[in-house]
């Protein structure tokens, strides 16, 4: 019984952070794509922090299930995308671009906020503060506001790579001049696969830790 206690305790450190995350993540494009003009997320009932209309059997459960389990050196997932239809938002693809940066910032946000969470408890363990029941609480809100930091940075970082149809190649295609942006579009077909080539390669880790690391060493 303790055992199946402590992989619970183990297992929740990780799952609360990474649902807060990719939740957060897409309900943030879903509410700016209706303050555009774009309520389909809405109608849907998908700007809701309820996991269950939200969770992606794949990106939610078994990835990051499967990485917990293997040891990985990253953690990574997605909640199900939010429904937008761009040619509804005001602003043409300029409102596209807030829709998409939506995301990654919000994912920003939480990853400060954690990092203050982490602070304050650190501060409380070393004045002593911390000891018996209070420590024995602190201690995974602790391990959490961690983890929640260096999630929610690998979130954004991924985000923000510039090809489509990740948000970075949304927000790219948003102010390019119309002719590039095209271009650049018609790499949409061939974006998951360039993910996967760079995950495959390793190649993913030299472009997203230095500014995971960049990023972690300012927040922690």
């Amino acid at each position: 019984m303790t055992m199946i206690m402590e992989w619970v305790r183990d297992v929740s450190i990780y799952a609360v952070p990474l649902l807060l995350a990719v939740i957060s993540h897409e309900v943030a494009h879903g509410w700016v794509a209706e303050k555009l003009g774009d309520p389909t997320a809405r109608m849907l009932g998908r700007i809701s922090l309820n996991p269950l209309v939200h969770i992606d059997l794949l990106g939610t459960v078994i990835i990051p299930l499967v990485l917990l389990v293997t040891n990985a050196p990253f953690m990574f997932g997605w909640a199900k995308p939010v429904p937008v239809q761009f040619h509804r938002l005001r602003g043409g693809r300029r409102g596209m671009a807030w829709v998409a940066l939506a995301g990654p910032l919000t994912n920003l946000m939480l990853a400060a906020a954690s990092a203050l969470v982490y602070r304050l408890i650190l501060m409380l363990f070393a004045s002593g503060y911390a000891v018996g029941t209070a420590a024995m609480v602190l201690r995974p809100l602790f391990l959490m506001a961690q983890f929640s930091v260096i999630f929610n940075l690998v979130l954004m970082v991924i985000n923000l790579f510039p090809v489509p149809p990740l948000d970075g190649g949304r927000v790219l295609a948003g102010v390019l001049p119309r002719r590039l942006a095209w271009q650049l579009a018609r790499l949409e077909r061939y974006g998951m696969l360039i993910v996967v080539i760079l995950l495959a390669t390793g190649w993913w880790g030299h472009l997203l830790n230095p500014v995971v690391s960049l990023f972690a060493r300012l927040f922690l």
